[in-house]
């Protein structure tokens, strides 16, 4: 596999390297945002979008004639989880790192820009979509909902993510369902406070939480069939305050909900509801159940999942063919559910940190591979529509 022209892998490495030393989760991205624009000044497009969808950037590159849209997204924010690795470009951020891997993501589709930069295509157009809020499910939706977001429409839209577990520079491709389908569950219960000698005289919800936290464990197992894959997680539990002298009043569980199809999601949470609904009023408390960080499903469209295959075996790079949907989630489902796209997995190494450990880093040596995937892609895609 050969570098495509005009992309300097090393200035990559050390962009990568400047943003993984400034993580900013959802909705912050706004230094992220601004190192991403200085560095594509040097790789000028032929427009610029800013501040979609938040700090979301559109960077357009226009061909010499009309034809489709090609849209290449990544994603800017990081988590907040601290850093834990003694390297030279650690972040510098207290409690965030890119512990996802999106800082690699952006240095991909930055060399991208450095291709595109000497290289316009012949026809139609690429866009370099750099996409903010992506680990709490809100920033797909917040760039659709822009109306910036009208003009840059796409006719495909294509995206990666790095796998830890996978061999290095190895593609992961499944047509159809890719990624699972999830949400946040937030069920707060409330009753009446008492004094700790007289629990008999309030409604504590502490038994009650026990018991949905037991129902939810058991929904998956007991409401969805055998060959439909469901998860429910317990996250988070919490019954009044640390105060001796009183039994607590009020209480709230957390729990997400995963499924590989939309469909089970809907089933999964309406039985989650009726059987927290039930143990709060066998237990004189009243209820409220709300939702956050709400993914449905990515499904990939089969032809474009056959172009990154013929790419892939172009450039003599290992594919897998996986056989279920991973049960992770990305909002990229939002774009494949309105435009013809694609998610593929490329392998982090199989000794790698896993995504979200504390000790995850990108490995650099693969954002050559990344870079070659989507030169050739779009070259593909808009050589066979011409």
């Amino acid at each position: 596999m050969t570098i495509p022209k005009n992309v300097e892998i090393e200035k990559l490495i050390e962009f990568r390297h400047k943003l993984h030393q400034i993580p900013e989760t959802a909705h912050q991205e706004e230094k992220t945002a601004e190192y991403v624009k200085n560095f594509l000044s040097d790789f000028p497009p032929d427009e610029l979008v800013d501040k979609i969808g938040g700090y979301g950037i559109a960077a357009i590159y226009n061909g010499e004639a009309n034809g489709p849209t090609v849209m290449l997204r990544c994603e800017l924010d990081a988590l907040p989880i601290p850093e834990v690795n003694e390297m030279e470009y650690r972040s510098r951020i207290e409690g965030n790192g890119h512990k996802c891997g999106h800082d690699g993501h952006m240095a991909i589709i930055s060399g991208m820009a450095q291709y595109l930069h000497s290289n316009r295509p012949d026809t139609g157009r690429v866009i370099l979509l750099y996409q903010p809020a992506e680990e709490t499910g809100e920033g797909a939706r917040k760039i659709l909902d822009d109306s910036k977001f009208s003009d840059l429409k796409p006719d495909y839209i294509y995206a990666l993510h790095n796998l830890p577990g996978f061999p290095k520079g190895q593609i992961m491709v499944k047509k159809g369902i890719f990624a699972s389908a999830s949400k946040g569950m937030i069920i707060k219960l409330k009753g009446r406070p008492s004094h700790a000698s007289h629990p008999e005289n309030g409604d504590n919800p502490a038994l009650a939480a026990s018991q949905i936290i037991q129902s939810l464990f058991m929904i998956p197992q007991m409401h969805t069939e055998f060959h439909r894959a469901a998860l429910i997680t317990p996250i988070h539990i919490r019954v009044g305050k640390p105060a001796f002298g009183t039994s607590a009043g009020d209480g709230e569980v957390m729990a997400t909900l995963r499924t590989h199809r939309d469909e089970e999601m809907e089933i999964l949470a309406a039985k989650a509801e009726e059987q927290a609904r039930k143990i709060a009023e066998a237990n004189h408390l009243k209820i409220d159940i709300s939702y956050t960080e709400e993914f449905e499903s990515v499904k990939n469209d089969s032809h474009c999942v056959e172009f990154i295959t013929e790419v892939a075996q172009e450039l003599s790079l290992p594919v897998a063919r996986m056989d279920h949907p991973f049960p992770w989630s990305e909002d990229f489902g939002l774009f494949t559910s309105a435009f013809n796209g694609a998610l593929f997995g490329l392998g982090a190494g199989e000794d790698h940190p896993q995504l979200h450990n504390e000790d995850y880093d990108f490995p650099d040596d693969i954002i050559q591979t990344g870079v070659a995937m989507f030169q050739q892609l779009t070259e593909r895609i808009l050589t066979k529509a011409n």
